[in-house]
């Protein structure tokens, strides 16, 4: 189907030329860093910028990097690590946004919007589960019945950068998810990092015009295939190297079983700290915040990201619905993999495994699908 199947090769040194590419075209560059021992997403410059040479450990509320090992490209690989406590939604829907501005003006007053014109970002390094995570962010800020105006305006400037993965660690499950470790569309670019010490070179595909003009200038040919098979042994290395699954009938078990004894276990585990949340990549709760100057004179609106784990996030008269832990829970949990079906068409979760890694006490969402799934209905 035209440009949408074609497939090249280049070098490590024209992923440099290719940054350069794109910043040339206006983007800001967004990728993978290192800082404070994890991979996190941020500005990039260069090709330097880029913790290659990087793997990373992950299980059961435990993240470390280290320095690769094996062979010497291995070694010196881009793209070994999987996915940090980053995701790309901080960029579309930030943390914390104003949303407008009241000041005083004698006995009248002005609203001032944000005027500040949003940056056009190329996301670079988008692992296959976070290129479903945005299609499914699209479903909620920029559907038929909702427009979330700043998110929409950035999301159509964007450019993404898809990186397949050829490495697991034992927190992911996008297999099961049906989300990765190839990018299935949704991409401008997808490449597939090859770094077998003799020729460290990256199969690209193109997945859009967008993408297609990016290689003007960049020295590549087509991928012959020993290159395509090369790299869809890598991808497929990272797939059967994935033993957690997400059950198949997650959503019906979860809709079934709501009143599962199970709950009450997962509460007494469970510290309600929100971690998981925070590092969902669709994970999409927020709340409104005014502040008022001391003056008096001037008033401001924010949007700030929020849980459904916390205690006021669904206060309403009278005190909040979800008093109780196992209740909010089962909140996030029967939302995520079962409601958003009805709501969104999709599963809300792509299989990241973000939220194990980084749950202080381990709580592996996919060990609690299979506990409800035991003696209930």
């Amino acid at each position: 189907m035209g440009t949408e199947t074609l497939k090249y090769v280049i070098s490590l040194s024209e992923v440099g030329k290719l940054l350069g590419n794109i910043k040339g075209q206006g983007f800001h560059v967004v990728g993978p860093v290192l800082a404070d021992g994890a991979i996190i997403y941020d500005t990039i410059h260069s090709i330097e910028d880029l913790p290659s040479g990087y793997q990373d450990e992950q299980e059961g509320g435990h993240y470390r990097l280290k320095k690769s090992t094996g062979r010497r490209g291995e070694r010196d690989a881009l793209f070994r690590y999987t996915v940090g406590p980053s995701s790309w939604k901080r960029f579309l829907f930030p943390p914390e946004q104003k949303l407008w501005k009241a000041v005083r003006e004698g006995k009248s007053f002005s609203i001032e919007s944000p005027k500040e014109k949003p940056p056009r970002y190329a996301f670079f390094g988008v692992r296959p589960c976070e290129v479903s995570a945005l299609k499914i962010q699209d479903k909620v800020f920029c559907n038929n019945d909702f427009q979330d105006k700043g998110y929409a305006e950035k999301r159509k400037k964007s450019l993404v950068i898809a990186v397949n993965c050829t490495r697991s660690v034992s927190t992911c499950f996008c297999r099961s998810m049906d989300t990765g470790p190839k990018a299935n569309g949704g991409f401008d670019l997808a490449l597939t990092e090859i770094s077998d010490g003799k020729n460290h070179r990256f199969i690209v595909e193109v997945g859009s015009k967008k993408g297609s003009k990016l290689l003007k200038g960049i020295d590549h040919t087509l991928a012959e295939r020993h290159d395509l098979s090369s790299a869809a042994a890598r991808v497929n290395s990272a797939k059967r190297a994935m033993k957690r699954q997400m059950p198949k009938d997650a959503a019906k078990i979860l809709s079934k079983n709501s009143e599962h004894p199970h709950w009450k276990d997962v509460a007494a585990r469970c510290l309600n700290c929100a971690n998981c949340t925070m590092v969902c990549p669709t994970c999409f709760c927020s709340t409104v915040e005014d502040t008022t100057s001391l003056s008096g004179d001037v008033a401001e609106r924010w949007r700030r990201w929020d849980s459904c784990f916390t205690v006021d996030f669904s206060y309403i008269h009278g005190g909040p619905i979800r008093r109780d832990s196992a209740a909010r829970y089962r909140q996030w949990l029967t939302h995520k993999l079962s409601s958003w079906h009805d709501q969104f068409g999709t599963s809300g979760c792509t299989g990241c495994g973000r939220c194990i890694t980084w749950c202080p006490v381990g709580i592996d969402i996919t060990e609690e699908i299979k506990a409800l799934q035991k003696g209930g209905k």
